[in-house]
């Protein structure tokens, strides 16, 4: 039979799957459109409903975030500004909910009024728990209670304030003051690091006062202490987790890769620092001279060791004891206690060194506050050693560390994490388990809150009829607000006011010129390259 068709089968079948290919192109631009006006609509719905930063689909804030990441803190200022005070944020795929505010009210409300519905939360606990355990800034609601009401027992004593002010007078004199002359006489153009100076420093207060140990950072050649890196690179590592969704660190967690492999090793080196200290002070307290003496220490990992010996007695006299004081909490408490009193006091104080080289003014000021203090004294001044009742005479220099701290806060941001669905004051609602970042920087940058002069350093704005004016702790958030308010704050004035004090009156602090001076983006506020500065000697103004 014959085919008398004018196309063989062959031309049939390259028309068919031209058609084909034509129709399934047609298909995927059809595709490619309803894409495209899905993530149009998304984004026009986004810039209707939200008035912070874009929250891209899929990728939420990330694409801002990274863009601005530079200038982060400042850049969220401008954002909360522009929304009112609060906005929404979100992660990649939604792996991270909740809202971003610096709005008093609801500060307010998550920090004291509603305070049982905002805990530190599960999600803050979990990425802290390698480092800090169950110690007090990484538990919450009973195990919190009994850490904090212990610590603000012990630290509210006289007998720790007076011996937590040997500590800062004797390393002051005896360990910081020789530092800087040995940098002095070593060579006129020799420089250091600040930032790294300070936190050497406090280290060493932090650890001769809360447990009776001396790190030894501030020996004159500035030795390497390996627990001091270690404990700087756990932080750092640590907020990698807060960056990064779940399951990317998890996985590195697992197969002990990356930034997770050197969490460990670090966090290694700082568990094995803080159980040797305990496993030391104990057998110190069992060392016949002390007990022979009846010498009582007075450091708080003493208390709290002797609080252990007492419950261990009462549990072998057959009594019930609610504490429990095991060697991981003091484990704990120690680590804890070097987040909270290392890298603040030391951050605070080269932030406010730098701008009051930027504000001679104020310098000035405060150095006559000093000079009308010692007026009442008939000493020389090698000998000078500041006492309590002289440092609280300081108002001035008081009022301006607090502005230096209102403007470069030690913890830039912190956050909560909601039980329940709730409403924050200004009418953002809040599901359960999401997050509410309040942004400490921000706080203290607000036009709304501080007045047209809020970016101003002005320390005046802290005094009223010559005496120091506390600000509404909402306002000022630096130490935190309502039940979880920093139970060191007083510990941490005295610190600051001791080592301003001391040094001012002797040197006058030079920064070098040509740095870069911005944050660095990290859980606190340090300066991202440092600050290098020159001691120069004064005449004495006493």
């Amino acid at each position: 039979m014959t085919n008398n068709s004018p196309y063989n089968n062959s031309q049939v079948m390259e028309t068919t799957n031209f058609i084909s290919t034509i129709s399934t192109q047609i298909h995927i631009f059809d595709i490619f459109l309803a894409l495209l006006g899905l993530f149009i609509f998304s984004c026009i719905r986004d810039r209707l409903t939200n008035k912070g930063p874009m929250l891209w689909p899929i990728l939420g804030m990330v694409p801002s975030t990274i863009l601005h990441f530079h200038e982060i803190h400042d850049w969220n200022t401008k954002s909360l500004e522009k929304s009112g005070g609060s906005y929404r944020v979100r992660g990649i795929l939604g792996g991270f909910k909740g809202i971003m505010t610096a709005n008093p009210i609801n500060i307010e409300y998550i920090l004291k009024t509603n305070f049982k519905n905002f805990p530190k939360g599960k999600y803050y606990r979990e990425r802290f728990r390698e480092l800090l355990g169950n110690g007090i800034f990484n538990s919450d609601d009973d195990e919190w209670k009994e850490q904090r009401r212990i610590a603000t027992s012990e630290m509210h004593t006289s007998r720790f304030v007076n011996y937590s002010l040997k500590t800062m007078q004797e390393l002051v004199h005896e360990k910081l003051l020789k530092v800087i002359e040995e940098q002095v006489n070593s060579s006129k153009e020799h420089t250091i690091d600040l930032q790294e100076l300070l936190l050497r420093f406090t280290f060493d207060n932090v650890c001769v006062a809360a447990f009776g140990v001396d790190p030894g950072c501030l020996a004159i050649d500035l030795p390497e202490i390996p627990f001091a890196k270690a404990f700087e690179e756990a932080t750092e590592y640590t907020l990698f987790r807060f960056l990064v969704p779940p399951i990317i660190w998890k996985t590195m967690r697992i197969f002990n890769v990356s930034k997770e492999k050197k969490l460990k090793e670090a966090v290694k080196i700082v568990h094995e620092f803080a159980e040797t200290t305990v496993k030391n002070r104990k057998a110190d307290l069992t060392k016949p001279t002390l007990i022979s003496n009846h010498q009582d220490p007075c450091d708080l990992l003493s208390r709290l060791i002797k609080i252990q010996q007492r419950q261990i007695d009462s549990n072998l006299q057959g009594a019930k004891t609610t504490n429990n004081f095991n060697d991981k909490f003091l484990r704990d408490f120690c680590i804890s206690f070097i987040l909270a009193g290392r890298d603040t006091s030391s951050v605070a104080l080269v932030w406010f060194f730098w701008l009051i080289h930027e504000n001679p003014n104020v310098e000035n000021k405060i150095l006559q506050e000093i000079s009308e203090i010692l007026n009442q004294r008939s000493v020389s001044s090698d000998e000078i050693i500041f006492q309590s009742e002289e440092l609280d005479k300081m108002v001035y220099l008081q009022a301006a560390l607090s502005e230096s701290l209102r403007l470069y806060p030690s913890v830039p941001i912190d956050f909560k994490q909601a039980k329940e669905d709730d409403t924050l004051p200004d009418g953002l609602s809040i599901k359960g388990g999401h997050r509410v970042l309040y942004h400490i920087y921000a706080v203290g940058r607000i036009e709304s809150i501080w007045g047209k002069d809020c970016l101003e350093y002005k320390p005046e704005r802290w005094l009223k009829d010559g005496q120091f004016v506390a600000e509404n702790q909402i306002k000022y958030l630096v130490f935190n607000a309502g039940p979880r308010l920093c139970v060191g704050k007083k510990f941490a004035y005295a610190q600051m006011k001791m080592v301003a004090a001391s040094v001012l009156l002797r040197y006058k602090v030079k920064v070098v010129d040509g740095q870069t001076i911005v944050p660095k983006v990290t859980t606190t506020l340090y300066m991202k390259d440092g600050l290098l500065v020159r001691f120069e000697p004064r005449q004495l103004i006493a």
